[in-house]
């Protein structure tokens, strides 16, 4: 089992209403009154920074086509290549998906 300095009996909870959700409009819903537009953008480009990350793109293209700051980027980086695997977990399960059949 995975242990983080974020775990806690609130987390859990948390998460496992996140896990509960069934669909795409359930979770804006959700987040939508969980969390400020800022918080959800900030999110939203820093997943999609991994994206890129994980499809090949460098730094300076990432940064022109998604606006963020190098720092972003850089940290995002980070924990791609060596954070708790949470990017590469859903980016690999993504990938598959995405595949053709």
């Amino acid at each position: 089992m995975y242990e983080s300095k974020m775990k806690s009996e609130e987390t859990e909870r948390l998460f496992e209403a996140i896990l509960s959700l069934q669909s795409v409009e359930e979770c804006y819903r959700f987040f939508d009154d969980l969390c400020t537009f800022s918080e959800i953008l900030a999110m939203s480009q820093r997943f999609q920074v991994a994206e890129e990350l994980y499809g090949g793109k460098t730094f300076s293209q990432i940064s022109k086509e998604i606006g963020v700051s190098s720092t972003t980027i850089t940290r995002v980086n980070r924990c791609l290549n060596y954070g708790a695997e949470g990017y590469r977990t859903v980016l690999e399960r993504k990938h598959r998906d995405d595949k053709p059949e």
